[in-house]
């Protein structure tokens, strides 16, 4: 029987992940994938970053929704995997993409290299702690390498009181944190110092109000009234006919989709989303 807590996991796309050693987790497959990708995009570099990071995530359309895909080793592990996605593994690998596309010698090494410096804190993976394991983290660590630029303050958008502690109060829930209390108090230590960061979110109830400032290829994630996390899923935002829209990698749905309402509609329906935080990507 599925715990209460393994469900709300399972459910806001599981955002843990492995411990990391120097070599990738690289399958022949995923390198196929990545080769594919750079050689179908290279015309493409010289869009705008977020019109890239679109136009990559729609080339993802019903690629397999699978969770936990980092978690398969106890060592932290830097995890190519393109052919299963969760909601932040897409939102990676569509970043990733784009910013290899426009870098130089595009190739799966500087994927590789790319991909790690999105996922980790401050660009370099040193075990699992050093996992951008919370998104608000991710946004805020991500602005300061200057892969992203938050959005949500200049939109007009409401500081956001965050209480990060899910993590390191539910251990058992993490493969990496049982029986591991060192690696768990790394953890804590970090939920703190992230806690007495200022965020910003855009409200439910004020999303449509700002729809004209969104960008195609904006990266959005839904902050969560859940106690101890901050967001509970993430995904990519596309316009058409004058309204926006939601490309993500859907549980629900079991794979990459586009919502077929506006996003405004999506959010309301989710009962405990309180808002979103948006995340640019930049040149």
């Amino acid at each position: 029987m599925i715990s209460k807590i393994t469900f709300i996991l399972l459910a806001l796309c599981a955002f843990s992940g492995t411990m990391v050693a120097a070599d990738p987790v690289l399958s022949a497959m995923d390198k196929a994938m990545i080769k594919n990708k750079l050689d179908k995009f290279s015309k493409d570099s010289a869009l705008p970053m977020g019109d890239l990071v679109l136009k990559i995530g729609l080339d993802f359309l019903n690629t397999p929704y699978v969770g936990k895909t980092l978690d398969k080793t106890k060592e932290e592990k830097l995890v190519i995997n393109l052919h299963q996605l969760d909601c932040t593994t897409f939102a990676e690998n569509c970043l990733a993409l784009a910013r290899t596309v426009k870098g130089a010698h595009p190739d799966s090494e500087k994927f590789c290299t790319e991909l790690e410096g999105i996922r980790y804190r401050g660009g370099k993976m040193n075990g699992y702690s050093s996992r951008l394991h919370y998104f608000c983290e991710w946004i805020s660590d991500n602005e300061a390498r200057q892969h992203v630029q938050s959005m949500a303050k200049q939109m007009g958008g409401k500081e956001l009181p965050i209480a990060l502690y899910f993590m390191s109060t539910h251990p058992q829930e993490y493969p990496q944190l049982i029986n591991a209390p060192a690696v768990t108090a790394e953890i804590k230590a970090i939920e703190e110092k992230v806690s007495a960061q200022k965020f910003y979110y855009i409200p439910v109830s004020q999303f449509e109000s700002i729809e004209s400032l969104v960008k195609d290829g904006d990266i959005v994630t839904l902050t969560t009234s859940i106690p101890g996390i901050d967001v509970s899923h993430v995904g990519i935002l596309l316009k058409k006919e004058g309204r926006v829209y939601f490309l993500h990698a859907s549980l629900a749905m079991q794979k990459v989709v586009v919502t077929t309402e506006p996003f405004a509609q999506y959010l309301v329906k989710s009962k405990k989303t309180t808002g979103v935080m948006i995340a640019r990507p930049v040149e």
